[in-house]
């Protein structure tokens, strides 16, 4: 399986007619509305017909046909405007791992590809190779990044339902924290009602604070409306816009106390490698 995307394998751009075209099915896409949030089919097709086809599709010739393995809705948009001949990137002597695998590295950069369509695609090539490092080294994708698609496979069907391409990366690592914490599918569903409310990044917070504890749910909801996850970075004192110009003395005499209440040994330390 080594050297997939390999030069020395046969590799060739050409015209092939729209009729001999098939979907594979090892293509990775099977949600044909993803992507559709901003732009439909429809809407695809107009831009081809505006400014023409910029990206090929991607064909794995065998047994006498084209199949479609990188861009299905390209395709769609294609057959509705009638064309009889399009331009594509035509691969051979690739088995179906292989494929899959193009197709997931052709895709898997893109904001229009359903989550739980990479989610299967990662867990497919996992299953392949056994390792999350070879995973991360086929495709380019950091091991964290497949873990957190592969954690969306434990989700309750539910919520997997609810999945978009909207939800983007942070959303993505909520509901993979979410699976990791609280594997019992209730659980999922009772605690997602609880803190959908809130942003992403806070909901993740949260997650992580239970420590997949059902039961401290509703106290840490209750310390985020206080607004205790609240984050915000601050450029030294003078610079924060989020400290009152009124307490900035006072913060000051706060650290500077703070710097005389330190053990007179850490302070010779600290003394030491400001003037080494």
């Amino acid at each position: 399986m080594d050297g997939i995307l390999d030069s020395s394998r046969t590799l060739t751009i050409k015209e092939i007619p729209v009729s001999e075209v098939v979907v594979s099915g090892l293509n990775v896409r099977s949600d044909m509305q993803s992507g559709t949030e901003d732009s439909s089919i429809d809407d695809l097709a107009r831009s081809i017909r505006e400014r023409g086809l910029l990206n090929p599709l991607t064909v794995l010739y065998q047994n006498g046909k084209y199949e479609l393995i990188v861009g299905r809705r390209r395709f769609l948009a294609l057959q509705s405007l009638g064309w009889k001949i399009v331009p594509a990137i035509v691969r051979t002597n690739v088995d179906d791992v292989s494929a899959r695998i193009l197709s997931l590295i052709e895709n898997v950069h893109r904001a229009d590809l359903h989550p739980l369509d990479k989610a299967k695609a990662y867990q497919q090539i996992y299953e392949t190779f056994g390792t999350y490092s070879k995973v991360s080294e086929e495709t380019g994708v950091s091991i964290p990044t497949v873990k957190r698609y592969l954690s969306l496979l434990q989700l309750a069907p539910s919520i997997q339902a609810t999945l978009t391409t909207s939800n983007g990366p942070i959303g993505i690592s909520a509901l993979s924290k979410l699976a990791e914490w609280f594997p019992n599918f209730e659980e999922q569903e009772h605690v997602l009602e609880k803190i959908e409310g809130f942003t992403q990044q806070v909901q993740i917070e949260i997650l992580d604070r239970s420590q997949g504890d059902i039961n401290k749910i509703a106290e840490l909801c209750e310390q985020a409306f206080g607004g205790c996850f609240s984050i915000f970075i601050c450029k030294g004192i003078d610079r924060c816009p989020h400290i009152p110009k009124g307490c900035v003395e006072d913060i000051r005499r706060v650290i500077a106390a703070s710097k005389v209440a330190l053990p007179i040994k850490v302070r010779n330390q600290k003394e030491k490698a400001q003037y080494a």
